[in-house]
């Protein structure tokens, strides 16, 4: 059995003459009106194409200055958290008091880099900025922190470290 459909001369004519008509089209000359539509056309995608291109080149540059010491600044808040546990369990003396000298200069350090610690103890608890690692029975902090197990922080309100807390429930 043939799956080919039989075509009449008459519509052998026909198809010749549409593909004629077609390759005629193709070839023909654009008028000056065509040609000035399509350099426009053409024109106003490119300078689009450039102008997002820009605007995008400009956005990483300047998320690139305002968290580029992004890395840094988290290896120096283990240093403060060090810090901070050694002035919690040191008793009185002048070690004390040179332990809170260097905590003191390296958060104003810190504050004036807009590093900004969050999680105090009885905020309510938030999942985009505190990661809970325990909770604990209460009514009193029912959704809020019981306590803070290391301090969260933000770089030009971007969290960089999420608080470690125990919410109470």
């Amino acid at each position: 059995m043939k799956d080919k459909k039989t075509e009449t001369p008459e519509e052998k004519d026909i198809n010749e003459a549409q593909a004629a008509a077609e390759v005629k089209e193709e070839t023909q000359p654009l008028t000056d009106a065509e040609k000035l539509k399509e350099a426009t056309d053409k024109y106003t995608r490119l300078y689009a194409e450039y102008d997002n291109f820009r605007r995008r080149t400009a956005k990483e540059k300047i998320d690139l200055i305002k968290f580029g010491g992004e890395e840094t600044i988290l290896s120096f808040l283990a240093v403060a958290d060090d810090l901070e546990r050694a002035l919690a369990h040191h008793k009185e003396g002048e070690a004390k008091e040179g332990l809170e000298l260097i905590y003191q200069k390296m958060v104003k350090i810190l504050t004036a880099k807009n590093v900004v610690a969050f999680g105090a103890k009885g905020e309510t608890f938030d999942a985009d900025i505190h990661e809970a690692i325990t909770s604990m029975p209460s009514e009193e902090f029912k959704g809020k922190i019981f306590d803070v197990v290391e301090k969260g922080y933000k770089l030009n309100d971007k969290v960089i470290r999420h608080a470690k807390v125990v919410v109470g429930s």
